[in-house]
């Protein structure tokens, strides 16, 4: 099965949690343009069309502009609208080939269009083994996963904890790389590790309560979704949980059906 289908799977049982303004993630407009002129980055679907107008013009008026070119790309991302988000990316590493900003979101746009082997070379090009970025071989990972090469997604993560410790989105990654390969125990106590991170967001505490529900202890998988969900919702996503693996007779299958670890935007 691929990533792609993995990560659609997963949708059904998790699109309350996923729904979630992006508290924790990405919250600042600098780290989609590399300024801080906005105090924040958009987070409904409105404010992101707002940011695709404004960037998209911003592009327009000079395409060669990196930074525009980035963050246009992210609005398309956030609006759907991948494949051009590709397109921009890709013109833009050919106007900029050594900006390893461009090149980074380039390989992060291939890895959510599915385009996972250009993905790769892409992120490879975006720093250099003298010069590492953990953010990037983080990415690298996700796209591993994506493509199943789990063993090889574990030794990034693992490399790149070494450079950041105890970082709730590598850690989250591991866990659901773990899950992904079938190792539901180890899954656990990495996600386990990461939420008890006083910096964790609220995406690393509901891909424990999918990993905790996998191993078909609903309560205390609906107890952990309620920390961030309404009581309804985090009930709503356990239930539906129980029904898909009671009508596949075995609940270890479930590892195939879980989220795909994020790339980062």
């Amino acid at each position: 099965m691929s990533g792609r289908a993995v990560r659609l799977l997963a949708l059904a049982a998790t699109v309350a949690a996923l729904a979630l303004p992006a508290a924790g993630c990405k919250t600042t407009v600098d780290e989609i343009t590399g300024s801080v002129a906005e105090p924040r980055a958009p987070s409904t679907e409105a404010e992101w069309r707002g940011a695709l107008e404004t960037y998209g013009n911003r592009y327009r008026a000079n395409p060669s502009d990196a930074k525009a070119a980035i963050a246009y790309a992210k609005a398309l991302r956030a609006t759907d609208q991948r494949a051009q988000a590709v397109a921009v990316l890709q013109q833009a590493s050919i106007r900029n080939p050594h900006d390893t900003a461009v090149l980074g979101a380039y390989g992060r746009a291939l890895a959510d269009a599915g385009q996972y082997t250009e993905a790769l070379d892409a992120l490879s090009r975006a720093h250099s083994p003298d010069n590492p970025d953990w953010r990037i071989l983080n990415a690298q990972g996700a796209v591993l996963d994506e493509m199943g090469r789990h063993a090889e997604a574990q030794r990034h993560y693992a490399t790149v904890l070494k450079m950041v410790p105890n970082e709730p989105s590598v850690l989250s990654n591991l866990g659901l790389s773990y899950a992904l390969d079938k190792k539901l125990p180890q899954a656990e106590a990495t996600l386990r590790q990461a939420a008890a991170l006083a910096h964790a967001g609220p995406k690393v505490r509901q891909n424990l309560a999918l990993v905790v529900g996998l191993q078909g202890r609903f309560a205390e998988a609906e107890k952990i979704a309620g920390a961030d969900l309404p009581p309804d919702q985090a009930a709503a996503n356990v239930n539906y949980l129980r029904q898909m693996l009671a009508q596949r007779n075995d609940w270890k299958k479930m590892g195939r059906h879980m989220p795909v670890p994020d790339a980062g935007t």
